[in-house]
């Protein structure tokens, strides 16, 4: 059986389509799995050991281009036996009608039930997380998922994270504590830079090394990360962001011993190596996109206006983040240090 997948446009939601292909192969052991995704989800896919390869779309987010899709689409002609759409948009349609792929599974959505021909009705109810909708599209309608839910585990090999390693001049002879302040998704999901700088502050001076990550757009809040800390310890902060390429973060990632991170992509990138994890909830809800992973803290406010999912405050006082102190986050990265702790929710005063 041979499924093409197309893939979604976010970081964590790519990291967390892995459910999906776990569930493929679990029902289809011999089933080929390709994804069309943009570009730079490549280094996420090699990762997977479920996906065959990764196949390059070209256009960008929101970008029609109607012949470009018929071409793409005439090129994978008489490949493939079913594709399983995960964008909920019309675009994602047309590449699977235009190859002719015989089944075309996808949620409805945006009037395309002409263009998809395995077509399903969302119950949000029944499925309330990102992973059970994904998961279901593996199956026939109605059916039960199975459980324990598979979570998303990405692969690392031992010489490109050592090449990323001696690329950026990091060794490991401390523990490592790595940052995750950015969220692409807005400045509601962002716990602020002087938060982040005083639990920095705090592991340093327990002997830990500190590694920023995130986006070349997260470059200059790193930098004010760093400048809040004092010259003795301002050194012993690595700001990676902008610097690395999204397969050497998630190596680099992969050696971190605890990550404080925002709702982000990075998050589920961390989850997915199982790294011990303080995920900073704001404006979101982890009860639809929660870290999967075996040693999780989830540290939120949980105030009257949150989680309302909006970009920016619409109060304009980000309390859900800017009152949610470091020392909630400095306790949840000690906890991390028990051996039992899988998946605590703290909801702090």
């Amino acid at each position: 059986m041979r499924i093409l997948i197309i893939g979604p446009s976010w970081v964590g939601d790519m990291v967390m389509a892995q459910t999906l292909f776990q569930c493929l192969k679990q029902r289809h052991p011999a089933c080929v799995i390709d994804v069309l995704a943009p570009e730079w989800s490549r280094p996420i896919l090699e990762r997977m050991p479920e996906v065959r390869q990764a196949l390059s779309f070209p256009l960008g987010h929101g970008v029609l281009d109607l012949a470009s899709r018929r071409r793409i689409g005439r090129s994978l002609a008489g490949q493939y036996d079913q594709a399983i759409l995960l964008p909920n948009s019309l675009k994602s349609t047309l590449v699977p009608f235009f190859a002719g792929i015989p089944r075309r599974t996808g949620w409805r959505g945006e009037m395309r039930y002409v263009l998809l021909n395995d077509v399903r009705t969302l119950d949000k109810a029944r499925y309330p997380l990102m992973i059970e909708r994904f998961m279901a599209l593996a199956y026939e309608p109605g059916a039960e998922l199975p459980t324990p839910y598979p979570r998303p585990s990405l692969r690392i090999e031992a010489e490109s994270r050592d090449a990323a390693l001696a690329k950026f001049g990091l060794a490991l002879d401390r523990p490592v504590l790595a940052l995750c302040p950015g969220a692409e998704f807005g400045e509601a999901k962002r716990w602020p830079a002087e938060h982040y700088a005083q639990v920095a502050e705090t592991k340093i001076r327990e002997g830990w090394q500190v590694w920023l990550f995130g986006s070349k757009n997260d470059h200059p809040g790193g930098e004010t990360i760093r400048e809040r800390l004092i010259p003795g310890l301002r050194e012993e902060a690595t700001n990676l962001s902008g610097e690395t390429s999204l397969a050497e973060a998630i190596d680099l990632l992969s050696c971190a011993d605890a990550v404080v991170s925002n709702d982000s992509g990075l998050m589920h990138v961390a989850a997915a190596l199982n790294r011990p994890l303080v995920a900073v909830y704001g404006s979101t809800s982890p009860g639809f996109t929660p870290p999967l992973a075996d040693q999780v803290e989830i540290v939120r406010l949980g105030i009257e206006c949150s989680p309302c999912f909006d970009r920016t405050c619409r109060f304009g006082h980000y309390n859900c983040l800017r009152l949610l102190e470091p020392a909630a986050v400095n306790a949840a990265l000690q906890r991390l240090n028990g051996p039992d702790l899988v998946n605590v929710m703290v909801e702090v005063d």
